[in-house]
């Protein structure tokens, strides 16, 4: 049977072989994670985002944006350094420090955690916040930072999510707090059973019927552009395609997929985009129409178009397309230092052979 998603491993991509130290590295990680976020949050969460609010929201948002960037980073760490996934940039260049929604294709439950790849390399890991189902605010030191990094969270029920967003929505018009809003259209992630309901949907409605991505959810988009549209410079259309497979949160914790996570960037500028919420509609379909085929093509020819032609380093350091160093900076060596010095031997751990490099 068909797996959709996945890419045939003749280039030499594959699934690592799932170790006991490849395990317990992975379980270590996430301790580290777990622990260090809830450092985050009592030392520095309650005074930058509840007790600096008083004063300056805009100070407020800065400190937080810095403090919890820090441990942000730890993410692409783990997963670019320690789990040696190469992270493929293409498409269009895109300047820095801009003030965007992202809108992105869900292929997996973890779509979103890559994402903060390429905020950090334009220098707005802090900044990025995310349109989130209500269930993973919820989580128990996790939830806690997505609020206080200010995280929308829906029900995936419009008549219910309106008023709340629309609320989150107006507190993030001041053009001086820099942001980036990403939002998954799709409303959930990709798989067979999804598909095949969002395909009969599409027949049923007259709609295009799509492969690759499920149809688009246009409410919230529309929402998002409406209230923002006044105070941000673009829309980043981002389409991510893995090799060899879509990976799970345990597949990324234990370092076994993927071996490479590739994302074809497209800057819209606002006035390319409609402002009927109609027209939005329409337009957000051909955009999904454009990813279904871009997916289509990766499938089949193991990466996205013109993948040579787009730099996406951090601002002022252009990092070549493919290139999968993390960027650095003071905050984030010395937080890494304090987190990962005393775990460093094991990660030196080859884990596919076991020796020690």
């Amino acid at each position: 049977m068909e797996i959709r998603g996945a890419v045939g491993s003749a280039d030499g991509t594959r699934d690592r072989a799932l170790t006991p130290l490849r395990m317990i590295r992975g379980v270590v990680c996430l301790m580290v994670l777990v622990i260090s976020a809830f450092i985050m949050l009592v030392y520095f969460g309650f005074v930058s985002a509840v007790i600096l609010r008083f004063f300056s929201i805009h100070w407020s948002r800065k400190a937080t944006s810095f403090f919890f960037g820090a441990w942000l980073a730890l993410w692409p760490f783990l997963f670019e350094k320690i789990n040696k996934t190469k992270v493929i940039f293409s498409g269009e260049t895109i300047p820095g420090k801009e003030r965007v929604l992202l809108i992105a294709n869900h292929r997996t439950e973890v779509d979103w955690m890559y994402l903060w790849d390429l905020a950090w390399r334009k220098g707005s890991l802090g900044y990025i916040k995310y349109v989130l189902k209500s269930t993973l605010m919820k989580l128990p030191v996790f939830g806690w930072a997505f609020h206080i990094l200010e995280f929308i969270s829906v029900e995936r029920r419009w008549e219910v999510d309106e008023l709340s967003m629309r609320q989150m929505l107006s507190s993030f018009k001041d053009p001086q707090d820099p942001l980036w809003l990403a939002l998954f259209p799709e409303g959930t992630d990709f798989t067979e059973q999804k598909c095949m309901r969002s395909q009969k949907y599409a027949s049923e409605n007259g709609l295009p019927i799509l492969k690759n991505v499920l149809v688009p959810k246009t409410k919230g988009f529309y929402a998002c552009l409406e209230d923002l549209r006044g105070s941000l410079d673009a829309v980043y259309d981002v389409t991510i395609g893995y090799k060899p497979r879509c990976p799970s949160l345990l597949d990324n914790v234990f370092g076994v997929n993927p071996s490479e996570v590739h994302m074809h960037v497209r800057r819209v500028a606002l006035d390319e985009i409609p402002t009927s919420e109609e027209k939005v509609a329409a337009w957000l379909m051909n955009t999904f129409q454009l990813k279904d085929q871009l997916l289509a093509n990766f499938y089949l020819q193991g990466h996205f178009p013109n993948q040579d032609s787009l730099s996406v380093g951090k601002v002022g350091i252009p990092l070549k397309s493919g290139a999968s160093a993390v960027p650095d900076n003071g905050a984030f060596a010395l937080f890494r230092y304090l987190s990962w010095w005393n775990l460093y031997p094991l990660f030196k751990l080859n884990i596919g052979d076991i020796r020690v490099i």
